[in-house]
């Protein structure tokens, strides 16, 4: 029943705006399909969508219109395993892009572009009230007695999983520049006692950003560029830098089997455009870091200094962050406690 409800959601909004078999739009032109995590919405449809469309009618004279759909990235990568009808995905994890060369739909050499695939970053960071209450200054503070805490949930969302990442992370790096030698102890065991703290798990880091933004819960542990925008927003809110932290990367890939030969060129030409000055730039304004030009983050004062980052390399790789962290010290050690 939910199989067949995403397929009449997927479809008739394609129906709605007159899209066709091929790509072709009875609009006329070209229609690409996007689907993206939750968190590539405004970047997109607010600048790169336009832009794009801009120069491609400028230099060859034909339309394009573009269709999204955006959760978290688990979900819309299921989404495209069981058929839906991307043409692109822009992933929060490489692991989900792993999952698509598995089954089938993505060939196996999209890493072989010149920024691996990565088309932005950003650190992970602590939100909390204005005035910071509960005294939260790094991420054990979040363990403390009476801190409600709110999570993605790490089934759907890629942005749950670097979370985990981030705060595991965060404590072998510091236990690391502490000691001379990463605790692995101390990282579970902080694990452990944040997650006791936990009282929703949303199905993506938007929907998370969107409970906090009700009042509920004391601290959220998200994206750089979810703060960012809330404060952008008004809304009243704090950024707290942790002391390590991880800086996400989010992958793109062409979903080759659904595309046809008549339209790769359209797509791999839109795929191209995001590692453009001008998609770099956009990702910037609405608060990602460049992938592509250090100098673009740097001139935006809004970005914090990290003391420590680290990247998922620390961890050699998503092939092996996944099954030792998320799945064996996660799931099975925290999680099931």
């Amino acid at each position: 029943m939910k199989r067949k409800f995403l397929w009449l959601t997927v479809f008739g909004s394609l129906f709605l705006i007159g899209c066709l078999p091929g790509g072709q739009s009875s609009k006329g032109g070209h229609t690409i399909t996007v689907y993206g995590f939750s968190i590539m919405k405004e970047a997109l449809e607010k600048e790169i969508y336009p832009a794009f469309a801009a120069q491609w009618k400028r230099e060859k004279g034909e339309d394009v219109h573009f269709v999204s759909s955006f959760a978290g990235s688990e979900t819309i990568t299921n989404q495209i395993l069981q058929g839906a009808p991307a043409d692109i995905a822009i992933l929060s994890i490489e692991r989900d892009v792993d999952r698509l060369i598995a089954a089938g739909q993505v060939l196996n050499d999209w890493y072989v572009t010149p920024q691996k695939g990565i088309v932005n970053k950003t650190p992970f960071v602590i939100l909390v009230r204005q005035g910071n209450p509960k005294d939260i200054k790094d991420f054990p503070d979040l363990a403390k007695s009476g801190v409600r805490l709110i999570h993605p949930d790490p089934v759907s969302s890629g942005g749950a999983q670097w979370s985990i990442l981030s705060i595991y992370g965060s404590e072998l790096k510091k236990s690391e520049s502490e000691a001379g030698t990463a605790d692995a102890n101390r990282a579970v065991q902080t694990l452990k006692a944040i997650w006791k703290n936990v009282i929703s798990t949303p199905g993506s880091a938007r929907e998370a950003r969107t409970q906090f933004e009700t009042g509920y819960g004391d601290a959220l542990i998200t994206y750089e560029l979810e703060g960012l925008l809330m404060k952008q927003a008004g809304q009243p809110v704090e950024i707290i830098i942790p002391q390590a932290t991880i800086f996400s990367e989010h992958p793109v890939a062409i979903i080759d089997r659904r595309v046809t030969a008549a339209e790769r060129p359209i797509i791999e030409a839109f795929r191209n455009y995001l590692w453009s000055d001008e998609a770099q730039k956009a990702f910037v304004k609405y608060h990602f870091r460049s992938a592509t030009n250090e100098s673009f983050n740097e001139a935006n004062t809004e970005f914090a200094r990290i003391e420590q980052p680290f990247t998922i390399q620390m961890f050699g790789g998503w092939n092996r962050a996944h099954p030792e962290i998320i799945e064996d010290i996660f799931r099975n050690q925290v999680q099931r406690k």
